[in-house]
């Protein structure tokens, strides 16, 4: 069997393990009670968003030429990291259906959909892994963008660390999500010659969904933290 796939399993597994047991390894304070599952789901998105980020920056770091090649060239690491984040992806779509209503998470299960497909692509084909790890490098944004929910769930959005956080959420956004993004959609378009019909039309609808999805969510969060007062903070569970 393909390794990639025995890892991609491996990791749904780890991560299904891992959200039963945070609620015994990070107990949720009183003011998370009334939604246990929520806190254990962002907090496994919060490890996965660690874990990948930093292996991301570490994949280009270690392997530069990478860098110059995203189609063919990669290294064993990169295409264990985008079968460990196929397997997250996989474990938070299940744990969404089984534990939130579809009119609250139907766009994330969307966005999961999207990045499953095209993920699994460069995983079996062992192509586009470098495209994927550039894909990756947004969880560094992710980061911040669930311990700004989990600091809300903590009830501290009147803290120091969660206006600190704020501005690091806003900062990594543009330079990891809106920038990355839209180098991304760039490199696509200067090498349409060299990518078949079929995984380019689909890269390309991804990057559309991904861009607008993007730009929805920095308005809210521009609105939430920076242009309204505190009482109007969301309780969404931000991807």
């Amino acid at each position: 069997m393909e390794p990639g796939l025995l890892i991609t399993g491996a990791s749904f597994f780890s991560f299904r393990l891992l959200n039963r047991r945070l609620g015994t390894l990070i107990p949720a304070p009183g003011s998370a009670l009334r939604n246990p599952w929520k806190w254990r789901n962002i907090w496994t998105s919060f490890t996965h968003s660690l874990l990948t980020g930093i292996w991301a920056l570490l994949g280009f770091y270690l392997h530069p030429e990478m860098a110059k090649d995203l189609i063919f060239t990669h290294s064993r690491s990169s295409h264990w990291l985008v079968a460990v984040s196929i397997g997250y992806f996989i474990h938070d779509f299940v744990d969404m259906l089984q534990n939130q209503k579809m009119h609250q998470s139907w766009e994330l299960l969307f966005h999961h959909t999207v990045v499953i497909i095209c993920f699994g692509i460069s995983l079996l084909l062992h192509r586009y892994v470098g495209f994927s790890v550039v894909a990756l490098l947004v969880e560094i944004n992710s980061i911040f963008l669930h311990l700004r929910q989990i600091l809300l769930m903590a009830n501290q959005l009147k803290t120091t660390l969660y206006r600190l956080n704020s501005l690091l959420n806003l900062g990594t956004y543009v330079i990891f999500r809106i920038l990355t993004l839209a180098w991304m959609t760039r490199w696509l378009v200067l090498n349409r010659e060299n990518i078949p019909l079929l995984i380019y039309t689909i890269g390309s609808v991804g990057m559309a969904i991904m861009t607008l999805m993007n730009i929805v969510l920095f308005y809210r969060l521009l609105r939430s933290d920076f242009l309204k007062s505190t009482r109007d903070l969301p309780s969404d569970k931000d991807k």
